[in-house]
């Protein structure tokens, strides 16, 4: 009987347990999360989650709550250091079921925006960083900074491509990247590249290893994300 009880006890501890946690991530996540900055004022929600997207900022209770009972949190900017443990204490990115880890990568041939061709077919020797996009979508244009910044981490590394394939016509990127510069080699009207992989969700990202093999991949964008893509990158260079 005692140990029934026991187990019981645990079981709705764990419950209670997880139900907070849940709670703790809509708070954070939504409209009604009282946020402030470093200044002490409250910021709204439309500019403390723009700050949050470019992954150099963090979230943290400040161990206070308002009139109405709700938790002020903080948002911060991010050392080096702390992005780092930040960013790798969060769970890992949605893996994209088009481009499964440790796979072997089934390469392509294509002519980007500017009439450069790569040839994927024989993929290794390379680390191939891998977008899927398009114009319409807001998370994809969310990011096009941070993957600027990735871009030009490794711009002096021969042995890293990246290449941003949109489901968009030529035309219309042309236009659009007037005004919003994107670092990466873009193709356009690239949905037959998206239907070969069957990709369905956007931005898709994949990293591809020197030895062919499918390092990274993930669907949406969460904080986090630009992390794991710059970590993968990292690994697949100095993996033997």
């Amino acid at each position: 009987m005692l140990r029934k009880t026991l187990l019981l006890f645990l079981l709705l501890a764990a419950i209670t347990v997880k139900a907070q946690n849940a709670d703790l991530k809509q708070t954070v996540l939504n409209e009604t999360a009282v946020v402030r900055g470093e200044d002490g004022n409250v910021y709204p929600y439309v500019f403390w989650r723009k700050l949050m997207s470019t992954g150099k900022y963090g979230l943290k209770t400040r161990g206070t709550k308002t009139e109405g009972g709700l938790t002020e949190y903080l948002i911060f900017e991010l050392s080096e250091a702390q992005k780092i443990s930040y960013f790798e204490n969060m769970p890992k990115p949605r893996p994209s079921v088009s481009f499964k880890e440790g796979e072997d990568f089934t390469g392509f041939k294509v002519t980007d925006i500017d009439g450069n061709k790569f040839d994927f077919r024989e993929a290794k020797g390379k680390v191939i960083v891998l977008n899927f996009w398009f114009i319409n979508c807001p998370p994809c244009r969310q990011e096009i900074p941070q993957l600027n910044e990735l871009v030009a981490r490794y711009k002096d590394n021969p042995d890293v491509v990246f290449l941003a394939v949109a489901t968009d016509e030529k035309y219309d990127l042309q236009k659009f990247l007037k005004s919003n510069p994107y670092h990466y080699n873009v193709v356009h009207n690239g949905r037959y590249l998206a239907s070969k992989y069957s990709v369905t969700l956007y931005p898709t990202h994949a990293v591809i290893d020197k030895q062919g093999k499918i390092k990274f991949s993930t669907v949406g964008l969460a904080a986090n994300t630009i992390h794991w893509i710059r970590k993968s990158i990292d690994e697949s260079l100095t993996a033997n």
